[in-house]
């Protein structure tokens, strides 16, 4: 990490800040100088990937300025201090205003380089350790909004981590109810642009004209009805991310409109001639194969590869059972706290329901469970619900811990096997494990 850090050099005078440059850069230190305190304030900010070594005395401000404007800018920014043999007082009073060290002159260039890569290492250490606080508490962040521990939802959040703060448009597949939209507004979030505006719109069931002014916008007079004019949801998520969901949905007119947009970022309103430029970043979900559906002449085959750069694509609650009493507890905490209710626990049967159960709504669906489950409605998946009473004994079991991991099991096999059409080598290698132990459990569970 070292080898992309600089030295900044602020020196008055010519011999002496040439030697300073020659003597790094022979010792393979990358290094840039000035002549003033006010031109290397300039050139400082927070997270400055250097150090400085200044001269004490300086034409204007002197060198005690760019101890305490660098500490002002970053307190973990080293400065070292040159100052002349006479001048003890002013290297102790750089000492207390947070100078890292400081030099007297004359000196050789050895001290220099020594004292240099002393102080290029600790903030090289320090930028390192800066850099993973970053990165734990953005991870800490998505993991709390995009929950789990199956792989493929780990392979899902260390994609949206790598791509967030890119300008690549995203494409996100998986069914009703996996969280596309958590994910969009996660890549948003997690970028440069979240100061901006974070825009959706779900692209079904509206008429191509209503469709064509939503993302568009309309002058006065553009159509009947059209009073005044109108900021469309491309225009208006500018700088920022729009976000449109259900994108199979769209009309072919509008998926054309769609294309040159993401081609030559400039819209034009309805109404209007003028070509309006626009920086913003698409991202855009489907529930179905828009591969397959551009091959049947359903979706436009240009659109799907100009949005496919990058794609994201959200299991099913069904591909990742063992993530459901981690949700399941999330859910039902967070309802008994909008709720104001006493959090229930769910029972041995219902937990084994939960993992039984099929989740066409995934985790929507599973969020509802929980919420019925604190307010104490029946649901069919969850047998009666119960809610504990403070202080009281757990309900008793409805069975044993192998039932549970039996049960579990078996469902995880068969949900590979229907995904696999019944190919126990491919169910094998998707299951990771051997194809003699899959035939075994398949016998075992009557699977066959």
């Amino acid at each position: 990490m070292m080898n992309d850090l600089r030295v900044l050099i602020v020196e008055d005078d010519p011999d002496v800040q040439l030697g300073c440059l020659q003597a790094l850069q022979l010792a393979d230190i990358d290094a840039e100088a000035v002549d003033s305190a006010e031109q290397a304030l300039l050139r400082l900010h927070q997270g400055y990937r250097g150090v400085v070594v200044t001269d004490m005395r300086l034409p204007g401000a002197d060198g005690l300025s760019v101890v305490r404007g660098g500490r002002e800018v970053d307190a973990d920014l080293p400065v070292i201090m040159i100052t002349g043999h006479g001048d003890v007082s002013l290297a102790v009073e750089a000492m207390r205003s947070g100078a890292y060290d400081f030099i007297t002159k004359p000196f050789s260039p050895e001290l220099l380089v020594e004292v240099v890569r002393r102080a290029l290492e600790k903030r090289s250490l320090t930028l390192e350790v800066a850099s993973l606080r970053q990165t734990l508490a953005l991870r800490e962040g998505l993991a709390g909004k995009l929950m789990g521990r199956s792989p493929k939802i780990e392979r899902a959040r260390q994609m949206i981590l790598e791509i967030a703060d890119s300008p690549v448009d995203v494409l996100i597949q998986g069914e009703t109810g996996t969280g596309k939209e958590v994910v969009a507004q996660a890549l948003h979030e997690l970028s440069h642009r979240k100061s901006a505006p974070f825009v959706a719109l779900n692209c079904g069931g509206m008429p191509d004209n209503l469709l064509d002014s939503e993302l568009f916008g309309h002058e006065a007079g553009a159509f009947t009805g059209a009073q005044k004019r109108r900021i469309g949801k491309i225009e208006h998520a500018n700088g920022g991310t729009l976000f449109l969901d259900e994108l199979e949905s769209m009309p072919m007119s509008m998926q054309i409109k769609l294309l040159r947009v993401l081609q030559e970022r400039c819209i034009e309103r309805l109404g209007s001639n003028q070509r309006v430029p626009v920086d913003v970043r698409v991202v855009a979900a489907t529930k179905d194969d828009l591969l397959q559906r551009a091959r049947d002449n359903s979706f436009r085959a240009d659109l799907y590869y100009r949005l496919n750069v990058v794609s994201i694509e959200l299991p099913s609650l069904r591909e990742r059972r063992e993530d459901i009493p981690l949700l399941f507890e999330h859910f039902l905490l967070l309802a008994a706290s909008r709720y104001r209710r006493e959090q229930p626990t769910a029972s041995f049967e219902q937990s084994q329901r939960l993992l039984a159960h099929d989740w066409p709504g995934n985790v929507r669906e599973l969020r509802n469970v929980a919420e019925c489950l604190v307010l104490g409605v029946r649901k069919d998946i969850l047998g009666h619900a119960r809610t504990a009473e403070p202080g009281a004994p757990a309900a008793e079991d409805g069975g044993s811990l192998v039932d549970a991991v039996d049960a579990f099991e078996r469902n995880l096999i068969a949900t590979e096997l229907r995904r696999h059409e019944g190919n126990v080598a491919r169910s094998a290698r998707a299951l990771k494990i051997a194809k003699t132990t899959l035939s075994d459990k398949i016998r075992k569970y009557r699977l066959g």
